[in-house]
């Protein structure tokens, strides 16, 4: 049976596990555990690169019936620092197609997402593809949301051979990757000719 962060005080000092040094009731100490749980890092800045283009549609869905390539589900939620849900937030997303070529003339693989009311946020394309300039596989991201500072950052995923099965160790092959953090592994999902890959990339924001 889970135990409310009360109760596990309770039992912690009862034990002599726990010794009080304050006049706070075990509740407030209980709330400020909790506060102090939800606290998160912020998502590491990556740069924004030359190939960033505005107007990119509102729409979830980046690739087309029969592009090429391993089709790719990207999802996540976005927090501030403090840990509070920020439904009201901005990202703006674009890659490369599975060849390593940006859309520049147009918005294919780019797209403008809206987190829905709990701020979760979603998005299907392909793994984008290499190209000569960058050493990884890279989704870019570029995400406002109001009373927080602007964050440009990159996806990088755990598959990609450069890191040759081992991110820790290789992820800084890619000299923009600064944080291995950046680096999110993928869950291969579905039948063999109908398999997806799923990436999890939760977004925090700095407050401004």
């Amino acid at each position: 049976m889970n135990q409310t962060r009360r109760e596990i005080l309770e039992k912690c000092v009862a034990l002599g596990a726990v010794k009080l040094a304050t006049s706070a009731s075990l509740s407030s100490i209980a709330r400020a555990w909790d506060g102090a749980e939800k606290k998160r890092e912020p998502t590491p800045f990556c740069e924004l690169g030359p190939f960033y283009k505005r107007g990119a549609p509102h729409v979830p869905m980046m690739r087309t019936p029969g592009d090429p390539g391993m089709p790719l589900s990207v999802a996540g939620v976005v927090y501030s620092v403090s840990g509070e849900i920020l439904p009201n937030a901005t990202l703006e997303i674009w890659q490369t197609d599975n060849y390593g070529h940006y859309d520049n003339a147009g918005y294919h693989y780019r797209a403008t997402i809206q987190p829905d009311a709990k701020s979760n946020y979603g998005f299907e394309t392909v793994l984008p593809g290499h190209y000569p300039q960058r050493v990884c596989q890279h989704v870019h991201y570029l995400v406002i949301a109001p009373g927080h500072k602007p964050l440009t950052t990159q996806l990088y995923f755990g598959t990609d051979p450069v890191f040759e099965g081992d991110p820790e160790k290789n992820f800084s092959r890619d000299p923009l990757i600064g944080s291995r953090e950046l680096v999110r592994p993928v869950v291969l999902k579905g039948e063999p000719k109908q398999m997806v890959a799923a990436v999890t990339f939760d977004i925090v924001l700095e407050k401004a």
